[in-house]
């Protein structure tokens, strides 16, 4: 990154820098409690946790979800939702307003006053987890982040105008001049969160929490994010507070270290001396599970060898898919982007295939028109039928199509958004068995044996989505796409959206009914370690085009493509003395 200022730049420089308070200490936290009244009883989200910030420091609060870190964040800014509170404690930011001898007890301010409000983005800001839903759709970028600069500093509409498009060019936003005056769905997932750190670093704040950032975001995209806020920390002079629950993103930025664990903190220290020697059975399990997934899972090198002179159960011939993009009231078409190019592999029969790449690789699409969720331009997707028989899935009728479904299946990759909330747990799982003619007692045995099957009690079927956790939803998706005793699985991102000590749960889950009910899956990931610890072969995409294909190890341990070791060297490491992301790899495409 080119840190040189240009003259539209230089307005960055307006405002002044912040002196440095006494003993380098920016914030205390101290003995602080969060409650939510519930009509059940109190809820301790936050339950009397202390910690101490340093300038240029890296903490990282880490947990699995629910564990208290967000609220903790929340109450820091005293931005806790109804009906939570602050019942106790001490919040102590230091240096406020550039003067060192000035402290404020953030616990002790009305959370609507005027006087917490002139500090949030000012003095402590925020990045928060999924931008887009964080960012106002109907607001341009640039609005957004001229409306803290209009909140919090005396520079008029041109001067504000020129920060925010330097600001832009510093988190490394294209053509700054031109896209700050864009959407937030104009801009990618990577950018969107990029345009979030320009907005939260407007007015130089002495403080930044960064509110897992980087959880949706690919290896290579998050590897860019931690790279910009440690060079902007730098440079900024700002302390970080990252909460997280990836140990590997822990290993590689962090300074000290924070575990909670039910709204408590168990264990905090240095990042060396946790991950040397946790004191704490958590932390050891959090370190543990991460450092699991570094390896194949146990479960699939002890199955038997799967048999490659069998003809593949799917095989897949020239795929393509374009998309046209339209414009104009006549729409017509403007472009044409190919996001299948030429793909072309095969599955057998008991294999695990990894479909692997970064965000906008096709990889998704490639899911979709396996199963004619989305119609293929071209190409061939070959199924092979219990009795030897093979059907094109591209072309087949409605029919036929139903009866494949039966025996191909998909989990998708947000189980609340494809769990239908109106619908009991019973409905859910029961309802392909029902549009296959099942009468509703055998229906009723079926799920009950499938919630087994998913470890979940059977006492939850009369339960509705929103009563579970992720992973319980997750598990529930999967029980769905067993209903019909199928052959075939795209799992589509299935274990993105959860804690890494989940993640082992369910792949491990996935794998013992693999071997229960001979499944193939087809299992799409930007997830390296996920591919390294599940999959038999993998397949490397890049804008629509399988790069490399091979066995799952060989690949990892000794990539071929520059792109596949641009992402293998994207991946944190869950070991803090192997930090490797400042100096990966980086793939540039020729032509």
């Amino acid at each position: 990154m080119d840190r040189s200022l240009s003259d539209a730049d230089s307005a960055v420089s307006v405002l002044p820098q912040r002196a440095e308070p006494a003993g380098d200490v920016v914030l205390e936290v101290r003995n602080l409690s969060t409650e939510f009244s519930l009509r059940t009883g109190v809820l301790k989200a936050v339950d009397d946790i202390s910690f101490t910030l340093r300038r240029g420091e890296t903490l990282c609060i880490v947990g699995e979800s629910g564990s208290g870190k967000s609220v903790t964040a929340r109450s820091i800014l005293r931005i806790v939702q109804s009906p939570g509170r602050v019942t106790a404690g001490e919040i102590l930011l230091h240096g406020v307003g550039g003067d060192a001898a000035r402290t404020v007890d953030m616990a002790k301010l009305d959370s609507r006053g005027s006087e917490v409000r002139s500090i949030r983005g000012k003095e402590i800001s925020m990045i928060f987890q999924e931008p887009m839903s964080s960012l106002s759709p109907v607001h341009k970028i640039g609005f957004q982040i001229d409306e803290a600069l209009k909140l919090h500093t005396d520079l008029d509409k041109k001067d504000r105008r020129t920060r925010t498009i330097a600001l832009l060019r510093r988190v490394e936003i294209p053509d700054p001049e031109t896209t700050v005056d864009r959407y937030p769905f104009e801009y990618s997932g990577g950018m969107r969160q990029r345009a979030m750190i320009a907005m939260a670093l407007a007015c130089n704040p002495s403080v930044l929490i960064a509110d897992e950032p980087t959880t949706a975001l690919d290896v290579t995209t998050q590897a860019e994010i931690l790279d910009l806020i440690k060079e902007l920390q730098t440079d900024f002079g700002m302390a970080v507070i990252f909460i997280t629950h990836d140990m590997g993103v822990v290993a590689e930025i962090a300074d000290t270290v924070c575990v909670m664990r039910h709204g408590a903190m168990v264990e905090s220290g240095p990042v060396g001396a946790l991950f040397k020697n946790p004191q704490h059975p958590y932390s050891r399990m959090l370190i543990g599970s991460a450092l699991r997934l570094e390896r194949p899972a146990e479960l699939r090198l002890s199955r038997p060898r799967i048999d490659e002179h069998k003809p593949p159960i799917l095989r897949v011939e020239n795929l393509e898919k374009d998309f046209a993009a339209h414009k104009g009231f006549f729409r017509r078409t403007q472009s044409v982007v190919r996001a299948v190019a030429d793909v072309s592999l095969q599955l057998r029969e008991g294999e695990n295939l990894g479909i692997v790449g970064e965000s906008g690789s096709g990889k998704t699409t490639l899911g979709r028109c396996l199963l004619r969720m989305i119609e293929p331009t071209a190409g061939s997707v070959f199924y092979r039928r219990p009795d030897g028989s093979e059907v094109d899935i591209s072309c087949v009728g409605r029919a036929e199509l139903r009866q494949i479904y039966r025996e191909i299946r998909m989990i998708f990759q947000d189980p609340f958004g494809s769990l239908n909330p109106r619908m009991t747990i019973e409905q859910i799982v029961g309802e392909p068995l029902l549009m296959m003619g099942w009468k509703p007692k055998a229906v009723r045995e079926r799920v009950v044996e499938l919630m087994e099957r998913v470890d979940l009690k059977a006492t939850f079927l009369e339960r509705y989505p929103h009563a579970f956790s992720g992973g319980q939803r997750q598990r529930i998706s999967i029980a769905r796409a067993l209903a019909p005793s199928p052959r075939v699985i795209v799992a589509d991102e299935a274990t993105s959206a959860l804690d890494v000590s989940l993640r082992a749960q369910v792949l491990d889950l996935l794998l013992s009914l693999q071997a229960q009910m001979n499944l193939s899956f087809l299992f799409i990931s930007h997830d390296i370690s996920v591919i390294r610890y599940f999959c038999d072969r993998v397949a490397v995409m890049y804008r629509g085009e399988i790069v490399e294909i091979g066995d799952a190890l060989a690949v990892c341990d000794n990539p071929q493509h520059a792109y596949t070791k641009a992402l293998l060297s994207a991946v944190p490491r869950p070991d803090p003395t192997q930090r490797r992301i400042h100096e990966r790899h980086r793939y540039v495409a020729s032509g």
